[in-house]
């Protein structure tokens, strides 16, 4: 077997700076992918530019919103998905405690519906900030890979979560992580070999060349199979606090000569997605 992999521009939508550098990205050849939110209010200028660029965005199943934009809405009327006034919480851990499996279903159909209406017809979903998978409270894990089933979909579930989350999972996730990744193949739904992202603050990381060399080394890394890198690239200016120094410090990485240097080096195929 190869060595293959995914490389992930997520949150395409999201406000205009990170839709700009994402679409930036992808016409210079430096992501091989994009995933969309399709609450936000730049997600109608997403989908069409996107649509120019003759590339089909992932759906990315948005249940919360996030704290230095505005508040986003549900597309489907899920009640037990929003705050009083509608909005979708930025909490995930208020989405965790509240959110109902039907609701989930019923909105990631809305926003589906939302992007066929575009005529961006998606073959594969994942999940925005991780809010389907029960680590912030309920799992919709198995009602998600049953509806991915139902349209065709594949799915970001890693095979092997370890590269993702840095250790093993404690038992009682291991113990449903197993479970779903049975399911995923029971119903035919497709699955990454492993997934893997920057899940530390700036603080933490404190300069861009540890946060380039972390990638350097989740790289060489790399199981055989197709895995999946996604990344959240963006304008400093365009995403509030620590976290738009990240997010200018990963659109900074896929364009880095050390970063292409390695790709080559270490002999990994890219590819657009980890389905046949």
């Amino acid at each position: 077997m190869t060595r293959s992999l995914v490389i992930t521009a997520d949150d395409l939508g999201r406000e205009p700076g990170t839709t700009e550098v994402v679409l930036g990205l992808l016409a210079e050849g430096h992501v091989t992918a994009t995933t969309l939110i399709c609450v936000s209010p730049d997600a109608g200028r997403a989908a069409e530019r996107v649509k120019e660029l003759g590339v089909l965005p992932r759906l990315h199943v948005t249940l919360t919103s996030e704290r230095d934009v505005p508040s986003w809405r549900p597309l489907g009327g899920a009640t037990s998905l929003a705050d009083a006034d509608g909005a979708l919480s930025d909490d995930p851990f208020v989405l965790g405690a509240r959110g109902e499996a039907a609701d989930v279903i019923r909105e990631a159909d809305a926003q589906l519906s939302w992007m066929r209406a575009r005529d961006l017809a998606p073959v594969a979903a994942d999940s925005h900030a991780g809010t389907l998978y029960g680590l912030h409270g309920r799992s919709w894990l198995t009602e998600t890979l049953h509806w991915c089933a139902r349209h065709g979909f594949a799915f970001r579930l890693p095979r092997d979560p370890e590269p993702y989350v840095g250790g093993p999972l404690p038992p009682p996730l291991a113990a449903a992580h197993e479970r779903a990744v049975a399911l995923a193949d029971e119903l035919g739904v497709a699955i990454p070999r492993t997934i893997a992202t920057n899940r530390r603050t700036a603080y933490e990381l404190g300069s861009y060349e540890r946060l380039r060399d972390d990638y350097l080394r989740r790289l060489a890394d790399l199981p055989e199979g197709t895995s999946e890198l996604f990344l959240h690239p963006s304008r400093e200016d365009a995403v509030a606090g620590p976290d738009g120094v990240v997010r200018a410090w990963e659109a900074r990485l896929l364009r880095d000569p050390a970063w292409h240097t390695a790709l080559d080096r270490e002999g990994v195929r890219l590819t657009a997605g980890w389905w046949p």
